[in-house]
């Protein structure tokens, strides 16, 4: 028996299980397999790396610029020396270390162990069961978190998250390689298609870097992500950055995730909360999820302490999960965000090519530019009317 049961140990499970375990409570982890790397960029904010220093004493560059390119490959390069700041690690590398973290705190980590259904009495979910190498478990416990992705099939099973449709998510396709590369290691390069999606190069240091491209609404159906891809990497444009004729492929997959932001209305219920990418916590337009997951995951945890001290794990007092300031906060964020795309991407992405070209001219507004597409800041109220100007 557990106080809180967690399927899912990315960085939305582990930062929920580290806080309830640093809290005295008793907390199983449970991991399909800690040597699956999720497909993504890697790019990490500065403000998860402050919760873990364990970050900060790796050698890695700091990222403090962005290349962004338009669909007709207008480029504004731009490197601030804010308080603000990426790295760029393998995702493997960085959910292990969250892991350890965890465990470090008390958390009880069960590797090879997928989850598939509830525990069910008297009508009410009381556990995980989930399928090991050693046969099928149970995993009792008050508070149920689900951290395990947007293919979770407690999520569906929940009875409040039904199955994603093909324009809530994105696809995307992306590939670590090896090989000699003219990427500027404080920088991340972007280049936004005429259609909804973008490419990426993010360099992981002077021999390695990651690079993908995603279509997220709408043109899923319409493309192709493997043909956008080959097509992507084989750019002249992409190609003078990375000219190595001899870079090999250290891995690659491709991956959906959520691309509609928060999911209001699929959030908590009785003695259960779903944070992380099963929430939808991922931003629209720029695809960055760990920041965001991170902080779900924190503040599942303060809502489940609250919940364990009073002995009620009602939907009612679980509902303080998504009215947290913090998850209010990103909510509007994504909501903003969302309604911003079909602006961005309209007659072929010609709003994005006005953007760039007018944070060439106009520094505060190249602020803002940097700042929404690397940090994930909302614009001030008037950034589209200046565009549309």
């Amino acid at each position: 028996m557990y106080d809180v049961v967690i399927s899912g140990a990315g960085p939305s499970g582990c930062q929920c299980a580290e806080v309830l375990a640093k809290a005295g409570y008793k907390v199983a982890l449970i991991e399909k397999n800690v040597n699956w790397r999720k497909p993504c960029g890697g790019a990490v904010h500065s403000s998860v790396i402050d919760l873990y220093p364990q970050l900060k004493k790796l050698s890695i560059p700091k990222i403090i610029g962005v290349v962004l390119h338009s669909a007709d490959y207008h480029k504004l390069e731009f490197k601030g020396a804010g308080n603000e700041y990426s790295i760029i690690i393998d995702r493997l590398e960085l959910d292990n270390i969250m892991r350890d973290a965890a465990v470090d705190a008390g958390v009880e980590l069960f590797d090879k162990h997928l989850s598939f259904d509830y525990v069910i009495k008297n009508q009410k979910k009381v556990g995980i069961i989930a399928k090991s190498p050693n046969g099928s478990k149970e995993y009792h416990g008050n508070i149920i978190i689900v951290a395990d992705g947007m293919s979770s099939k407690l999520a569906f099973k929940s009875g409040i998250k039904s199955k994603w449709k093909i324009d809530e998510i994105a696809i995307g396709n992306c590939a670590i390689m090896k090989g000699n590369h003219q990427l500027d290691e404080e920088c991340v390069y972007v280049y936004f298609k005429p259609y909804q999606g973008y490419g990426w190069i993010f360099p992981l240091n002077k021999k390695r870097f990651n690079i993908g491209v995603f279509t997220f609404g709408k043109d899923n159906l319409n493309h192709n992500i493997y043909d956008i891809y080959k097509e992507f990497i084989s750019n002249p444009k992409v190609k003078k950055y990375i000219p190595s004729s001899n870079s090999s492929i250290l891995w690659s997959s491709s991956y959906a995730f959520p691309a509609e932001g928060v999911m209001e209305k699929s959030l908590y219920t009785d003695n259960l909360m779903l944070i992380g990418d099963a929430g939808g916590f991922v931003s629209p337009i720029s695809g960055e999820g760990i920041q965001t997951s991170v902080i779900s995951g924190k503040i599942s945890a303060e809502t489940a302490i609250k919940a364990l001290q009073e002995e009620d794990y009602s939907k009612n007092n679980l509902k303080t999960y998504k009215s947290n300031p913090e998850i209010k906060s990103i909510i509007q964020n994504f909501k903003l965000k969302r309604s911003m795309i079909k602006f961005f991407y309209e007659n072929n992405g010609q709003n994005l090519n006005k953007m760039l070209d007018l944070a060439k001219k106009d520094l505060k507004f190249r602020e803002q530019v940097v700042n929404m597409f690397t940090y994930g800041e909302i614009p001030s109220k008037d950034f589209i009317a200046k565009i549309n100007d």
